[in-house]
């Protein structure tokens, strides 16, 4: 069947990893720094391990500053002041592979995009259980020819909403039976993704949010 769910074009703004401070405070031309949150696909399951004492060392030595690891699924806090986004997630996987052996998939969101993807939940805004929730992340906006031409079984009566490079689902039976799985997303919009539940979200953007006040 053709999708008839709710397709959002918009969604989070970029990051603002790369602009400015514009105050007489802060010398001209420093980066403002950006704390990111970084979330590998599938890691420490499926047979992909990695500990995450390594994993936060390894982050060190790409030169990231406030590393932190949330649960063991591959959740990594850092700040820098330089670069961008896309360029982090290469350097990040590439590194990975080299010096623990693996291929993982880095997907990335500043602090200021995770905080706009849970003020965005639409399920949210509606009253769902908050444990019925899930939120897939993309590596890019997908793009329109493959949205457009978007067909999903029928999952009744779970429910989606695309908006910008997240997923939002909503899944009343839970993730471990539904049809709208991460390697569906993958598949149908033909780039990485990864998911996690909706406490693990606002988690990540709670903590996000600390460390950008710190």
């Amino acid at each position: 069947m053709t999708s008839q769910y709710l397709i959002i074009a918009g969604g989070p703004a970029p990051a603002a990893a790369d602009t400015l401070w514009n105050t007489a405070a802060v010398p001209r031309g420093t980066k403002r720094p950006t704390t990111y949150v970084c979330m590998l696909r599938a890691v420490n399951v499926g047979g992909t391990t990695i500990k995450m004492d390594r994993l936060r060392a390894l982050f060190a030595e790409l030169g990231y500053t406030n590393v932190s690891t949330y649960i063991q699924s591959g959740n990594v806090l850092f700040t820098t002041t330089a670069g961008r986004s896309v360029d982090h997630a290469a350097a990040i996987e590439t590194r990975i592979a080299e010096e623990i052996g693996v291929s993982v998939s880095a997907v990335l969101r500043s602090g200021p995009q995770l905080a706009q993807v849970v003020s965005a939940n639409p399920f949210v805004a509606q009253g769902a259980d908050p444990a019925k929730l899930h939120v897939t992340f993309l590596a890019e906006a997908p793009k329109p020819a493959h949205v457009s031409a978007l067909e999903v079984p029928d999952v009744a009566p779970e429910d989606f909403r695309i908006v910008g490079q997240e997923v939002y689902l909503h899944l009343p039976g839970g993730y471990g039976t539904t049809k709208l799985s991460n390697a569906f997303w993958e598949r149908r919009l033909r780039m990485a993704a990864t998911t996690r539940n909706w406490r693990t979200v606002t988690t990540l953007h709670e903590r996000a949010e600390q460390d950008t006040r710190a």
